[in-house]
């Protein structure tokens, strides 16, 4: 008989790519039926983990009574480049994703079940793992909306990677026009972990709206930078705790499509309720932690080129409306005193929010909305031509 892993512990103490001592650890694996498999996900409350926060029951229900024999994709494709816990989970724990993919394929009779791996995953661990098992993994072409889930599903349709019609959903169309159900490699740990141990020791941890725990990968200004579990619900304080933060000025909670949280507020929930006021959620689970030895205006303008950069470019809103937003708030970096750069930057997000093919505009106006409105000071100086940063000084000019 093996022993349920304790409330903060679960996802990262695995057994390496030695499938017996996974066994041993964990139990074996058990078949549910479609049936009970839905009641399992429903009971327990189990969101997805790679950015969207979607109920996991409803999204598999939307494919498990579907005419034709389903695909199931596990989405490792790590396409945040803050994000680092595909990467260490495979590394640590693949056996446990394999299990998740695996359960979701026998309940569903999926005609296949794919581990998609993106560029920056080491495939090592999870090939060898992967060996015997009923999964095909397929490590794929990266870049930033490679992991959305249409996206992903073009490329495995052999097509580009990019969005595609938002109104033809994945779980009517997908994978060979199949029905198909896309889970980010966290989501389907954790499924297997639920399986084993049910709902009620899922609930265990977190809150009574927001169960269970999430790896978060925390970088930027801080001591010991890399993933970490918690439950859901912890202060933000809390989870940093671990990484030692050293001299933050705010943090990033999101990653590049998310929002600033001052220091001021560090005592606040990671849940989506209490991040909403900031225009923030969980998501991924990526927290950046800015140092006051960084321009937060200059980071703000690189994460916005790389944005404009990454683009599909098949609309309006990323073909012009990003590399406009970025050139803005790169002259407003550099200390160009045009004091209509502010309104000109937020006049570009508000017009192509809710206007792309798929949420990157969104998501790319989001974080520097946020930016404006959090370092407001930083904004008015550098409309001056110069920098509250001490290393951060932009130089003095008029165009």
């Amino acid at each position: 008989m093996t022993t349920a892993p304790t409330l903060t512990r679960r996802l990262l103490d695995g057994a390496g790519t030695d499938h017996g001592a996974h066994l041993a650890r964990y139990g074996v694996l058990p078949r549910l039926s479609r049936d009970d498999l839905l009641a399992a996900l429903t009971d327990s409350g189990l969101t997805g983990r790679g950015g969207a926060g979607f109920p996991t029951a409803i999204k598999v229900r939307a494919v498990a009574y579907a005419p034709r024999r389903p695909v199931v994709i596990g989405n490792a494709m790590e396409s945040e480049p803050l994000s680092a816990k595909d990467a260490v989970l495979l590394g640590r724990n693949p056996h446990l994703v394999l299990d998740g993919l695996e359960t979701l394929a026998r309940a569903m009779r999926a005609r296949r079940a794919i581990l998609a791996l993106g560029p920056e995953v080491d495939p090592g661990a999870t090939f060898a793992a992967a060996r015997g098992r009923e999964v095909e993994v397929v490590q794929l072409e990266g870049g930033f909306v490679a992991g959305q889930e249409t996206a992903l599903v073009n490329q495995l349709n052999g097509r580009p990677a990019i969005p595609r019609d938002p109104f033809t959903r994945v779980t009517e169309a997908g994978v060979g026009g199949r029905a198909t159900l896309v889970l980010n490699a966290e989501t389907l740990a954790q499924l297997a972990l639920l399986v084993r141990y049910g709902a009620g020791w899922f609930r265990a941890a977190g809150t009574t709206e927001d169960p269970g725990t999430s790896l978060f990968t925390i970088s930027g200004s801080v001591g010991r930078p890399g993933v970490v579990e918690a439950e859901r619900g912890s202060s933000l304080r809390d989870v940093l705790d671990p990484a030692q933060p050293l001299r933050p000025s705010a943090v990033l909670v999101g990653g590049y499509h998310g929002a600033w949280v001052r220091t001021s507020d560090l005592d606040v929930r990671l849940t989506r309720r209490d991040l909403a006021a900031y225009g923030a959620s969980v998501g991924a689970g990526v927290l950046h932690v800015l140092g006051t030895d960084t321009c937060p205006i200059g980071f703000a303008a690189g994460v916005a080129e790389y944005l404009a950069s990454e683009s599909t470019r098949q609309c309006g809103p990323c073909l012009n409306g990003l590399p406009r937003m970025a050139t803005d708030l790169a002259r407003l970096a550099a200390g160009v005193r045009d004091h209509g750069l502010p309104a000109e930057v937020q006049r570009m997000s508000a017009l192509v929010t809710g206007r792309g093919a798929c949420a990157h505009p969104d998501g790319s106006a989001r974080f520097v909305a946020s930016t404006l409105d959090v370092f407001r000071d930083h904004v008015a100086a550098h409309l001056e031509g110069w920098c509250p940063t001490p290393t951060g000084r932009p130089r003095r000019s008029d165009s």
